[in-house]
């Protein structure tokens, strides 16, 4: 069990990775409270250890194991009624009830005990208007009269008695405290009536609830103590809840789910300490917004400083409370950062030293920093770090044409779950307005690094991300620079890439431990990350050991032979990197006129030369048995010769090799199979020879779909987004950076060709309408789905997390994806499904790598299959 000061770190800890479902079947909410619910109290938990696995299997839809598991542990570890104070409107008790019930009912199944206090502020307008009685508020708060408070009182009895039977019938146990709960005087009888000022909190009756396996369910009613009652705001009683009880966590229901910037984007997080001031400047922060911000900071800063705040939707609470990302916009007073331009204004050297060594022993390390040290003084640089040395983050400014470099970055286990990880990335973008950094593939925190980058391209199992940098022709530099030279681009200001040197030539073999950071400059991924949340790149399935069978030649043992026919694109490129890695397949040709002659980079298994292979060439291999398998990654309309040679060379030949087709020349002919594997037999493409890979769009838009096709009321319309990589390499309007610079260019806006796809495939008329932007990869579908029959969220959610349970390469989120998460990563990401007010329109939201799962990763998927080996061989998934 961790430590009280552990748990209430971890507690409101932000940061931002990337899930996958969990590899069983999520469990509905009532199969989860059907079985044996655990008693708690506040000196002992026991839950059963059964149903708290089917919980965290359950809630591995909104977060990874590792999260759920951590944070059960982190609630659990202290007593009841210090777990969470949770305010509910009166909006969220009549329009979210069922949610809110729901989500509650997963806390008390797992021993959470969450304080609840409502209010029922719209409830309470309606039936004032009805008794002919005007609403009044001064300064924002409620003047209270005698027949207001009559009103008031019997409305938030009957909306507590309503709240406490729908938890009883999802098996909940709760107690309704509605008298004797809050202490008060008048906050100003003359002005406001009849309106409390809390003083006291009655805890005593809170921990007997919950000592007594109940949720305590409060409403905002307080008593002077003559016996008045009065009227308080339910914020205000939250608060002053909050105040009583020091909870780890203070949460704000919402419809909203959260605050918003100027540009109506939901915030993730405010740090206090760093940011109030500033936040509190911006002209968009202002009425509720400025309000909210500066109460829950008069708020925190009377509580621990391990106390965060959340405001959420109500469906969102256990992703908030779960994960390490959480739902809606986390308030925490943070930690101040302090800075430094030269090594004399740091106290200690010495312990400077030991943060750049720790996590990074390894051999010559010391003798390293030493002259990375060195290095600076000569060099201008800026170090940002807190009090504690918990983060320190190096930065060499932007030079001779050279980006900005975050040259290094550590951070221990509290500086993350303090969250000044997310502090530091706030200055570092306050004064750096673009950044280049390099991180291993392996890193544990990737997904952190993929949010605060706007691109990335991989290598040899390093990351190089960046953001803010706009120009294309300075992008296409970098991401030459780092696929010829590595992290080795950034010369000596990485500390990283001088460790790992001095760890390769050393005299024993470097270990990395916790975390081990090489930082340039994630989006445009050109080799993928992998997709998924856990910390380290592995393959899901064992390498079948035995020799290809079947279509392939039964009696060749080793990997199989692969040619690739158009290697010169991205998918090409894409392709090479996933074979260099695959431990059963070899490329053995690669043919690109252009190329012919240049050796081809980024594989490393042999050296192959580029070739032009004509389709005589591509016949009399395949006559003589040399290739197991042809991937034809060609434009539209050119691959056909190639084919055709493949069957003439098949004539009078015992040797079958398969045929990837990437183009889209034989998607709508009956005689080839269509490679879709979450969607098709798998055991259709492991029998085929000829593979009809699908389109990017295509893909996204089936997935998208497909678990509606039953229940579709209309015609799907699809808009869909596809960064320029989607135009291929050859110059044109569709993949000039500056023409689409500020611009969004839509193109074949009826009958295109993934149009007439998915339409097929899925036996369904939809509308697609493509644009491109300017970013370099991935695509984001938003799409709209007419339904034959009212629906919620909720259902549609599950039906898709139904449908896709299992699937390694497809994840089923609650809110919209986003194309930039996407970015490099080997899957789909659904999500979105928010219903119009009928019921009957759903839209979902889809995103893509257009250059991954929509081509390359998609192909490897199907040689794996028809080749005999295991589907995601050499595909990285965690």
């Amino acid at each position: 069990m961790l430590s009280a000061a552990a748990v209430a770190l971890r507690a409101g800890a932000r940061r931002t990775v990337r899930r996958l479902p969990g590899k069983t079947r999520a469990i509905p909410v009532a199969a989860c409270l059907r079985r044996q619910r655990p008693f708690s109290t506040s000196a002992s938990r026991k839950t059963d250890l059964t149903t708290r696995g089917m919980i965290v299997q359950t809630l591995s839809s909104v977060g990874s194991k590792r999260e759920v598991q951590q944070y059960l542990s982190l609630f659990t570890s202290v007593s009841s009624q210090r777990f969470a104070v949770i305010k509910v409107g009166g909006a969220i008790l009549t329009d979210y009830l069922d949610e809110l019930c729901s989500s509650l009912a997963f806390l008390y199944t797992v021993g959470l005990y969450p304080v609840i206090v409502h209010g029922a502020g719209p409830q309470l307008n309606s039936l004032l208007e009805q008794a002919g009685v005007e609403p009044q508020f001064e300064e924002g708060i409620r003047v209270t009269d005698a027949k207001t408070l009559r009103v008031a009182r019997d409305l938030f009895l009957k909306e507590n008695l309503n709240l406490v039977n729908k938890l009883e019938e999802k098996g909940v146990h709760a107690q309704p405290l509605t008298t004797g709960m809050f202490r008060a005087e008048y906050l100003n009888k003359e002005k406001w009536g009849l309106v409390g000022k809390v003083t006291g909190v009655n805890k005593q009756a809170i921990e007997t609830a919950i000592s007594n396996g109940y949720l305590p369910i409060l409403t905002s009613m307080a008593e002077t103590d003559d016996g008045q009652i009065l009227n308080v705001n339910a914020d205000v009683a939250a608060a002053e809840l909050a105040r009583a009880l020091e909870p780890l966590k203070v949460v704000y229901l919402s419809e909203k789910g959260g605050l918003f910037d100027a540009a109506g984007q939901k915030i993730s997080a405010i740090n206090l300490d760093e940011e109030f001031d500033h936040l509190m400047s911006q002209e968009w922060v202002r009425y509720g917004t400025r309000l909210k911000i500066k109460e829950i900071k008069e708020l925190l800063d009377t509580l621990p400083r391990a106390t965060s705040v959340a405001i959420i939707h109500p469906g969102d609470l256990q992703k908030e409370l779960f994960t390490d990302s959480g739902a809606g916009t986390l308030i925490r007073r943070g930690s101040k950062l302090l800075s430094a331009t030269s090594l004399s204004e740091f106290k200690d050297l010495e312990a400077l030293k030991s943060v750049l060594i720790r996590d990074r022993e390894g051999p010559d390390a010391k003798e390293t920093v030493d002259k990375y040290l060195e290095f600076l003084k000569e060099n201008d640089f800026k170090a940002y770090y807190d009090g504690q040395m918990n983060a320190l983050a190096i930065v060499l400014p932007a030079k001779d044409g050279r980006q900005a470099t975050l040259a290094t970055l550590t951070i221990t286990k509290s500086g993350w779950l303090t969250n000044i990880a997310d502090n530091i990335f706030t200055a570092l973008k306050k004064e750096h307005p673009s950044l280049v950094w390099t991180v291993k593939e392996d890193d544990e925190n990737l997904g952190w690094f993929f949010d605060k980058a706007d691109g990335s391209i991989t290598r040899d199992g390093d990351v190089m991300f960046w953001y803010g940098i706009e120009n294309g022709d300075e992008i296409m530099r970098l991401m030459k620079d780092f696929t010829l030279n590595g992290r080795a681009m950034l010369g000596d200001s990485n500390l990283e890439s001088r460790l790992h040197r001095a760890a390769k030539t050393g005299s024993k073999p470097f270990t990395q431990q916790v975390r081990g950071y090489s930082t340039l400059a994630r989006r445009p991924v050109v080799s993928a990350p992998a997709f998924g949340l856990n910390t380290g790149r592995g393959y899901v399935t064992q390498t079948n050991p035995n020799p290809p069978i079947g279509k392939k030649n039964a009696s060749k043992e080793g990997p199989a032979r692969v040619a690739l026919i158009g290697a010169r694109g991205y998918t090409g490129q894409e392709l090479v990197r996933l074979l260099d890695s695959h431990p059963n397949m070899d490329l053995r040709h690669v043919s690109s006129r252009e190329l012919a002659g240049k050796k081809l980079e980024g594989y490393n298994k042999s050296e192959v030369i580029y070739e032009s292979l004509s389709p005589d060439d591509v016949r009399d291999m395949e006559k003589r048995g040399d290739i197991d398998c042809w991937v034809m990654a060609l434009p539209n309309g050119v691959c056909k010769p190639f084919v055709e040679a493949v069957y003439e060379g098949r004539k009078g030949s015992n040797h079958k090799s398969v045929i990837v087709d990437l183009s889209a020349d034989y998607r709508f002919d009956n005689s080839w199979t269509y490679g879709l594997p979450e969607l098709v037999q798998r055991n259709n493409i492991a029998d085929a020879t000829q593979i009809a890979n699908p389109g990017c769009y295509a893909t996204a838009a089936q997935l998208g779909i497909a678990p509606l096709v039953e229940h579709l009321g209309g015609m799907p319309h699809i808009f869909g987004v596809s960064g320029y990589s989607g135009a291929g390499t050859k110059p044109s309007p569709k993949n000039d950076v500056e023409n689409l610079t500020n611009n969004l260019i839509p193109y074949s806006l009826t009958g295109h060709i993934h149009e007439r796809e998915v339409s097929s495939q899925l036996g369904a008329q939809v509308a697609f309408i493509p644009h491109v932007a300017v970013w370099f990869r991935g695509i984001h579908h938003t799409i709209s789905i007419p339904l034959k029959q009212s629906m919620t969220s909720r259902d549609i959610r599950q039906i898709y997390q139904d449908r896709y349970a299992g699937e390694k390469l497809v994840k089923v989120v609650g809110e919209a994806p986003l194309v930039k998460n996407i970015s490099g990563k080997h899957g789909v990401e659904i999500g979105g499904f928010e219903v119009d007010k009928t019921g009957k329109r759903v839209v979902v939201c889809a995103t893509i790598d257009n250059l991954l799962k929509g081509a390359a990763t998609q192909c490897l998927q199907n040689m794996n299959l028809a080749l005999g080996y295991a589907e995601y061989e050499g595909i990285p998934i965690m």
